[in-house]
């Protein structure tokens, strides 16, 4: 399963700058990465995961702004079509999963 976070944060001012560059850390150090400047993805290993990831980034959400988070399958994340420069990328495979016992 896979979780996108994209945000519209407000850069008027010094502090909402700081508090978006804040934001955007706090993603990359929860192992998300950025799709596009304001779109991070994260593999996540089920609903319970799903959860607590929301659930850590309403606890880090900026002052003001909007946030929404999706979350996908690994089908849907895999059947992404994805172009860049004009031209069609080839699809990214999901990460392995280690099961141990």
């Amino acid at each position: 399963m896979w979780i996108l976070v994209m945000f519209d944060l407000p850069t008027d001012t010094t502090k909402q700058r700081k508090d978006a560059g804040t934001f955007r850390n706090f993603l990359l150090d929860e192992g998300f990465e950025r799709s596009q400047f304001s779109v991070y993805a994260r593999f996540v290993n089920g609903k319970e995961a799903f959860s607590t990831r929301v659930n850590r980034i309403e606890r880090n959400l900026p002052e003001s702004g909007d946030v929404q988070i999706l979350n996908f399958t690994d089908r849907q994340y895999r059947d992404i079509v994805h172009f860049s420069d004009q031209g069609r990328r080839e699809a990214r495979e999901n990460p392995k999963q280690l099961v141990m016992f």
